[in-house]
């Protein structure tokens, strides 16, 4: 696919067929990721895929179970019973579904920033997300050029640490469910207008494009 389009449609995709994907494309996906920059070329990342169905259940059940406590699903489902249109509707009804049910993805893709001799904490500052999230966008771009669908969300780190056996040092930065999308389109995404988000030369300068 060319790049553009590829760029301009990636989008989170929430709802996945049980397809598995296969091993030669994970590899391709994840060496794309890692063609990224990092600081000093350090390269600070270990890559956990997860395919075994009982680690994915069991991460995607403590989210749940959680989500439920708090009762930030039940905000959900109450926000999309409470939308005025159609789109927000389904907006968050998919995003209740998905983190209800997050293990329907057949592939996890946890990216962890580790290096030897680098202190956990310092790798949970901006300057250590610094170091992996560019990788990871690589990755969702290259999933998407792949006819895959990725949706970038937040890892609980004592799940995640307890299931998938973490050392100390290793600090999951992100939990991508990954594989075919069922039932969901890409893009084209909707943004805010690039010249109410952009400043030329100095704060607040505006340019208006041609």
């Amino acid at each position: 696919m060319e790049f553009y389009e590829v760029a301009l449609t990636q989008r989170s995709i929430r709802r996945f067929k049980p397809d598995p994907v296969p091993d030669e494309v994970l590899w391709r996906i994840l060496d794309t990721a890692i063609r990224a920059p990092s600081s000093g070329n350090s390269q600070p990342w270990i890559w956990l895929v997860v395919r075994e169905e009982v680690k994915r259940r069991a991460i995607s059940d403590e989210v749940r179970r959680r989500m439920e406590a708090s009762g930030a699903l039940g905000q959900m489902r109450q926000r999309a019973a409470q939308a005025q249109n159609p789109t927000d509707r389904r907006i968050w009804n998919n995003a209740a579904d998905f983190r209800a049910n997050m293990a329907n993805a057949p592939v996890f893709v946890i990216p962890c920033l580790y290096a030897d001799g680098v202190p956990a904490a310092n790798q949970r500052t901006l300057n250590g997300g610094s170091s992996i999230y560019g990788a990871v966008q690589n990755l969702m771009l290259a999933a998407r050029a792949e006819g895959l669908g990725t949706s970038l969300t937040g890892a609980n780190d004592d799940i995640v640490r307890s299931v998938l056996h973490l050392p100390e040092g290793a600090v999951p930065a992100c939990l991508i469910p990954l594989g075919y999308p069922d039932g969901e389109r890409f893009g084209p995404t909707t943004r805010k207008p690039i010249d109410t988000v952009t400043y030329w030369d100095d704060w607040g300068a505006g340019k208006k494009r041609p």
